[in-house]
């Protein structure tokens, strides 16, 4: 399976947001449109060409597996409401497809997509609020809501959730490491004892890759963006520039190729999942949709969250994404694409079909359950993400994913950390409208703020929580300020 590599995410998610000019597409929306044409009617269309002429069409855009899953909802649907349903697989550049056709007056009347596509599609006008009543919000996992909330407004149906998580290899790894440091140290002690080639495998590559890489991240203390109480994230807290962030990316570094040799640029999007089916590692960071892979392998498996780094006391996790329909704000039947939304992502019977077809825990709570001894899998992945954090919609995020990804690249490779963050810092700064020396927050650093041994003017020395452990990153008595990862000195990368 391939996955996409610019920003990088879940597989078959989004390519990269804010595109504006309808220019570059012309040819892509033209072969959507005419694609068109060949699927009118192909759900709903009883009578003649005539008589279904008069009646409302409702089109519907999604990728090509989700296409096919909705044909059987799409048709039912058309003919409750006498309505043509037109379902139609756009296979590639779906979002900025939409995007578009909506800025030229075209397009569909619903998209099927990612919640992080929110931002993007609400800047551009491309989308409407959703009407969900509260008997269809209880019956949604309640991360899966709050993941289509968008400035206080509900902006889709959702009817998937996704995350990364570590898979393990029973046979070589029978029980569930507790830390990072422990399943480092078992891929270490099976690669000399030959029974493996790799420690573990975690998508990389020359670009680095900010989607998989942020479990680890977090779990190390670092963040992105600030969050309010309602969990909206605010872009003018930009959390790329602190201490949490330097410590967070010194374990990158610790665990790279010039430290243990656990995470590495050889393994990226296309060769991770392969790495762990043909048993050349014992771990694997990925999400559900690795699992079809592993099952045909015949590689046994079980699924856990990310462990935490020894002695944090960080609540990280991996980024929470969610599959959704949108309502296209230029829809033709606006009307009824709010009732084909509402209906589409209450329905059990569809939210099978489409965990069927592509395999993410389904958002309706019905579902899952439906799931619940055919395929428990989906609810060890849900589990994996109980400390994870909804994937920011924000259009700033899509300013983060390619500079971070090459920091976190070039910190793999032995970079330096700190000049290497505010670089980064900078970077991302200047993009989305922020003072570069304002959010620079590290002690002893350019910034020109003079918060000596602080990194955000809160007075916390040494220490980026208030919770006074100086000199360390876990209140353990680590007394070398550069790792505290757990690493003995010969192994992270700086002797």
């Amino acid at each position: 399976m391939t996955e996409p590599r610019a920003p990088q995410r879940a597989p078959d998610r989004a390519g990269p947001t804010g595109a504006r000019s309808p220019a570059p597409l012309r040819v892509a929306l033209a072969a959507v449109l005419v694609g068109a044409l060949a699927l009118t009617g192909c759900a709903g269309g009883r009578g003649s060409a005539g008589a279904a002429g008069a009646r409302p069409v409702v089109t519907v855009w999604a990728d090509d597996q989700r296409a096919a899953a909705l044909q059987d909802f799409a048709r039912t649907f058309g003919e409750k409401y006498g309505a043509r349903v037109s379902v139609q697989a756009v296979s590639k550049d779906l979002q900025t497809t939409f995007v578009t056709a909506s800025q030229a007056g075209e397009g569909p009347d619903v998209v099927v997509g990612a919640n992080d596509w929110i931002g993007n599609l609400v800047q551009n006008g491309a989308i409407d609020p959703v009407r969900l009543s509260t008997r269809q919000r209880d019956s949604l996992e309640p991360r899966a809501v709050q993941a289509v909330t968008f400035n206080g407004q509900t902006y889709a149906m959702p009817y998937a959730l996704e995350n990364v998580a570590l898979i393990r290899n029973t046979r070589l790894v029978p029980d569930a490491p507790d830390t990072i440091e422990e399943a480092v140290a078992t891929g270490q002690r099976l690669k000399k004892e030959g029974r493996v080639s790799e420690i573990m495998s975690v998508p990389v590559g020359q670009a680095g890759d900010a989607y998989h890489a942020y479990a680890l991240y977090s779990s190390a203390g670092g963040y992105l963006f600030g969050q309010d109480a309602q969990g909206e994230y605010n872009p003018a807290a930009l959390g790329l520039g602190t201490e949490a962030s330097v410590r967070a990316l010194e374990k990158f570094r610790a665990l790279g190729e010039k430290g243990a040799g656990a995470l590495k640029r050889t393994i990226g999007a296309d060769n991770a999942i392969p790495t762990f089916t043909t048993g050349k590692a014992p771990f694997l960071i990925s999400g559900p949709w690795a699992v079809p892979d592993i099952r045909k392998a015949g590689i046994p498996y079980d699924i856990q969250a990310v462990p935490r780094f020894e002695g944090t006391r960080t609540k990280g996790g991996p980024f929470i994404g969610v599959q959704a329909f949108y309502v296209a704000a230029k829809a033709k039947n606006k009307a009824l694409a709010q009732e084909f939304v509402a209906q589409a992502g209450g329905s059990e019977r569809t939210a099978i079909a489409l965990t069927e077809a592509n395999p993410r825990p389904p958002a309706l709570k019905a579902a899952l359950a439906h799931f619940k001894d055919s395929n428990p899998d989906l609810r060890k992945f849900l589990d994996a993400g109980a400390d994870g954090v909804i994937q920011p919609a924000i259009p700033q995020m899509n300013v983060v994913w390619d500079p971070f990804g090459k920091a976190e690249a070039a910190i793999i490779g032995g970079a330096p950390v700190r000049s290497t963050v505010v670089s980064l810092t900078r970077a991302v700064a200047g993009q989305i409208g922020l003072d570069p020396d304002k959010a620079i927050r590290l002690p002893d650093s350019d910034d020109g703020r003079g918060f000596p041994d602080s990194d955000d003017g809160r007075g916390f020395p040494d220490s980026d929580d208030g919770r006074g452990f100086p000199d360390s990153d876990d209140g353990k008595g680590v007394s070398d300020p550069h790792d505290g990862t757990g690493f003995p000195r010969p192994h992270d990368g700086k002797d």
